[in-house]
């Protein structure tokens, strides 16, 4: 309902401010020559303006909904193998005891937390593109296990927070996007980024936390964050002592093989067990197709907005 009135008062500011800019330059000739400066803001041009401008941002809002479809339709595919040959059971298994104190609300090894894994493991590998379409599933997934469809569950808040927060461990996204843009070193950026994302994670989870009256001292949840902690402090310490060449060299590589590596894990456990590895595809990529469609008016919605 908030966003109902949110999205209405675009509109309405919109066309009060364009009268405003219209009805002031219309006055300027009716007063005097020092007071008319303060009406002379605009054109008569504004409302036009404003309609080729919702044209812009639908055409680059279904643009945009093109990419995302292809990102959906070829992770969720990839999902999908993963799912029927059994190796998001073992991811989730691995992780599973400390999700199970983050999410209480969820059953016992749900899939859920194979897909919010592969999720926040996009996310470390700065990877959007691939991080994106999981976490919808995982988000849509949730809301089918919560009991209260008109609010959002602790188990999706919890995942929300944890996801904006966005740990990045190698921000491969970003420096290509630096080293597009010409940046003298498009990989002095890792540091700081991976400072930042892994404190503002610890304070979501830490105010988020205390909010659900989630119990952060237990005993798995400590071993867990130990293990990550040193994880994060080997690898600042890898990259810091690397020149910026090389640790661009690094982080892309790495990226790239764990990114792919998963690929080829889930396909081969899926022929080793005899699972139909493109008809999964298949299955996943029309789910992942159908999300991206349903996306499509929301996004255009927010931008044109």
């Amino acid at each position: 309902m908030v966003l109902n009135y949110i999205w209405i008062a675009f509109f309405l500011i919109a066309f009060v401010v364009a009268l405003i800019r219209v009805f002031g330059y219309i006055f300027r000739d009716f007063f005097a020559e020092n007071f008319s400066l303060l009406f002379d803001i605009t054109d008569l041009n504004v409302f036009s303006d404003i309609i080729q401008s919702s044209f812009e941002m639908s055409k680059i809002g279904f643009e945009i909904s093109l990419y995302l479809t292809g990102a959906m339709t070829l992770w969720l595919g990839i999902l999908k193998i993963g799912e029927n040959g059994g190796m998001i059971g073992l991811l989730s298994k691995l992780i599973a005891p400390f999700f199970q104190k983050l999410f209480p609300e969820i059953p016992k090894n749900h899939p859920v937390f194979g897909t919010m894994i592969m999720n926040f493991s996009a996310n470390m590998l700065g990877l959007d593109n691939a991080a994106t379409p999981m976490g919808l599933k995982a988000m849509n997934e949730l809301q089918e296990l919560n009991t209260d469809k008109q609010k959002a569950s602790n188990a999706q808040i919890m995942f929300l927070v944890l996801n904006t927060s966005g740990l990045t461990i190698i921000p491969v996204s970003i420096m290509v996007i630096r080293a597009q843009q010409g940046a003298t070193n498009p990989s002095d950026v890792f540091i700081p980024i991976l400072l930042t994302t892994f404190f503002s994670t610890f304070t979501g989870l830490l105010v988020t936390s205390f909010i659900q009256k989630i119990n952060l001292f237990n005993k798995v949840i400590l071993g867990y964050g130990l293990v990550v902690s040193c994880l994060i402090s080997g690898i600042i310490y890898h990259f810091y002592h690397l020149d910026k060449a090389t640790s661009e060299v690094h982080s892309s590589f790495i990226s790239g093989f764990i990114l792919f590596l998963v690929m080829v894990s889930f396909i081969a456990l899926s022929a080793y067990k005899k699972v139909n590895v493109y008809d999964s595809f298949i299955e996943g990529a029309k789910e992942g197709f159908g999300i991206s469609i349903k996306i499509i008016p929301f996004l255009i919605a927010i931008l044109v907005a």
